[in-house]
């Protein structure tokens, strides 16, 4: 077992996070991430400081520890998941890494046929190689936030490696989020977002994309099955808010609080949720859940689209979403979010100045300088 939050030990993050764009010194990255976390808990079991025994208390992680992984095509509701399960006392996902992905496109990269024999002649094999990668992978989710029963990782386009992740930590659960495609285009459109190097403002390029994509995420979280991986769509989540994050927090073995249902009034306060600027949804989870969002892009899709949208996008119709219908009915919401609709109309001004705030504060600190 790996005590994490050693703060004498940073170089492993600095050492690691320097050279992960490099494919060609991947193998160097994940072996001495490993060695380095070793030699640092063995210097650590030697002298300790206040900080490096306070920081995560008596929290302790590993590869079977039950990490929760948040993923899904991004614009698709995977910020306001990880806000509202922010918002429960014993979880904490924090912001998105960005790194995480990247690191496992690479680990994919090297797990080619070619690759892999290379590795196992000089004695690299599986084992070797998820142990380094879960050293790596469990300091970057460790570190970057407050300690908790439950860690949990937000990052998007991990659902796309979920079983990778699955075979580093078999006791980690995954959340899928899914949502329209159609509303997934529009939100990247509106936002001017780039999303897996197409271009958001071609809707057809960007759902064919996303049909893509979302396709194998889908694919990879039901070869897990309903005991590792869950998927639950936006739609329902905006629409039901209390029965679906019921279902799914008894599917994570974590107790009912309605503090998941209140997680705007926890953004950036004290002992609450970090949202980060750099997120483009960060600004909207300051809101209760609401469906501002649900059916506005329906009159935003091209006729052309429209006419094509079966050979364009598959995905949409394999996932139970009517190709046909500008806008969907997805049900009715429930009276707490017609409730919590009212109360954004009414205060405005307020939500204007609260995203405003969370859009302009940095987290960064100044460089001190000696």
């Amino acid at each position: 077992m790996k005590l994490f939050g050693l703060f004498n030990c940073k170089s492993i993050l600095i050492f690691a996070a320097s050279i992960i764009v490099s494919t060609s010194m991947f193998l160097t990255t994940v072996i001495l991430s490993n060695y380095l976390t070793y030699q640092c808990e063995s210097s650590s079991s030697s002298s300790s400081s206040s900080s490096s025994s306070s920081v995560y208390l008596d929290h302790r992680y590993d590869r079977n520890s039950s990490l929760i992984f948040v993923g899904g095509w991004p614009r698709s509701g995977t910020t306001l998941m990880r806000a509202m399960l922010d918002a429960h006392p014993l979880v904490r996902c924090g912001e998105e890494t960005h790194i995480i992905p990247r690191f496992l496109a690479v680990l994919e990269a090297h797990s080619a046929a070619a690759r892999t024999e290379q590795m196992e002649e000089a004695g690299i094999g599986a084992d070797v190689l998820h142990s380094a990668s879960a050293s790596f992978l469990l300091e970057i989710i460790a570190r970057h936030g407050d300690p908790a029963p439950r860690l949990c990782n937000k990052d998007p386009y991990t659902a796309s490696h979920a079983e990778r992740l699955a075979s580093i930590f078999p006791g980690a659960q995954f959340v899928l989020m899914l949502r329209d495609g159609r509303a997934v285009c529009n939100s990247a459109a509106s936002l001017g977002i780039r999303i897996a190097a197409s271009n958001s403002l071609n809707m057809t390029a960007c759902l064919m994309t996303w049909s893509d994509g979302v396709d194998v995420m889908h694919s990879a979280c039901s070869r897990l099955g309903e005991g590792r991986c869950r998927a639950v769509k936006y739609e329902q989540l905006v629409l039901h808010p209390r029965s679906v994050l019921r279902e799914l927090l008894e599917f994570l073995g974590v107790p009912w609080t309605e503090k998941v249902l209140r997680h705007h009034e926890f953004i950036n306060k004290p002992g609450g949720i970090s949202v980060s600027r750099m997120e483009p949804s960060s600004h909207q989870v300051i809101k209760p859940i609401n469906t501002e969002s649900l059916t506005k892009w329906s009159e935003f899709v091209p006729d052309e689209v429209k006419r094509n949208i079966r050979l364009i996008a598959p995905t949409l119709e394999k996932l139970g979403y009517d190709p046909d219908a500008y806008p969907p009915d997805y049900g009715k919401p429930d009276e707490e979010v017609v409730e919590n609709v009212r109360l954004i109309k009414d205060n405005k001004e307020l939500f204007e100045r609260l995203a405003w705030e969370v859009r302009n504060q940095s987290k960064i600190k100044p460089h001190e300088h000696n």
